[in-house]
């Protein structure tokens, strides 16, 4: 009796939807859309490379221009961009860390999609000016808040909450960046604001590829913005999840210029906590005193 042919599996729609990489989803592919898409992002400026733009048709780099930066042949790049190479060495993967310009998450990030250890970040050496402001700030009368893998709000102090009262809810970072209608005026540089949540939910997505709660927020967001599928398909990754300079319109005191120190939380992972500070003795920390608190959160 003749055998009934194998039927296909069918795709996993979270991760079509998505991009987030999952059990069903596969490695090669994943690292074959991160390097098309970082490619793209790539000033041909920025490395050096002299450009004709009359006769340029794509954006950022050509691959044969990627493969020369990072001494390695076209036809070899062609092949692991296609998902036809699976097994990149620890050489080719730096030199294409350097050609590309990558900070240490994301050159962490392309080699768990070849399947290789990441690389050791290099420890800073000197403690930051901003972090010795925070050492000596009154921390109960500065926002504080904890934000978890999906960028869920895990919990923050009433002066935070008092912050972010504008919000009709504060339970998703992304979901108040994408869809409450005060953020665009509430963070004076939204653009920036909203690329690097989204950039951080990319670097989430790949320390958890399995997290259900990371997977169904991409989704969400893909399906009802724009501006939000649009950022995701950069495969960028950041390590915070703002930027480090906030400026916040608040409704009531006004501008807020603040610096965002982010915590990585050792005992919860994929927690941090963010901490906004402003200048000593500035007119924003001035107005951070005068943030009405909640009733029953003072």
């Amino acid at each position: 009796m003749a055998l009934a042919p194998r039927a296909e599996p069918s795709p996993d729609p979270t991760v079509a939807a998505t991009g987030v990489p999952g059990a069903r989803g596969t490695r090669s592919s994943a690292l074959g859309d991160f390097l098309k898409a970082r490619r793209a992002r790539t000033d041909p400026g920025s490395v050096n490379i002299v450009m004709d733009q009359r006769r340029r048709q794509v954006h950022g780099l050509r691959r044969e221009e990627l493969a020369d930066l990072a001494g390695i042949s076209t036809d070899y790049y062609t092949r692991l961009e296609q998902g036809r190479e699976r097994r990149p060495s620890t050489q080719v993967l730096e030199s294409l860390a350097r050609a590309l310009r990558l900070n240490d998450n994301e050159s962490g990030h392309l080699f768990r999609l070849a399947g290789l250890a990441a690389p050791e970040p290099v420890p800073a050496s000197e403690l930051g000016t901003h972090l010795r402001t925070l050492l000596g700030s009154p921390l109960l009368r500065i926002p504080v808040m904890v934000i978890g893998p999906s960028l869920d709000i895990v919990d923050l102090n009433p002066v935070a909450a008092a912050l972010y009262d504008g919000f009709s809810r504060t339970e998703n970072l992304l979901h108040m960046v994408f869809r409450d209608p005060a953020a665009r005026a509430f963070f004076g540089e939204w653009h920036a604001t909203a690329r690097t949540a989204v950039a951080r939910l990319r670097a989430s997505s790949a320390q958890f590829p399995d997290d259900p709660r990371i997977a169904d927020t991409a989704a969400q967001l893909g399906a009802s913005s724009t501006d939000f599928a649009a950022l995701w398909a950069q495969h960028e990754l950041r390590p915070s999840p703002l930027p480090t300079d906030q400026l916040m319109r608040h409704p009531v005191v006004g501008d807020l210029h603040l610096y965002c120190s982010t915590f990585e939380i050792v005992s919860a992972p994929g927690q941090h906590m963010l901490v906004f500070t402003p200048q000593p003795g500035s007119q924003s920390a001035r107005r951070i005193e005068q943030l009405p608190l909640p009733p029953g959160r003072s």
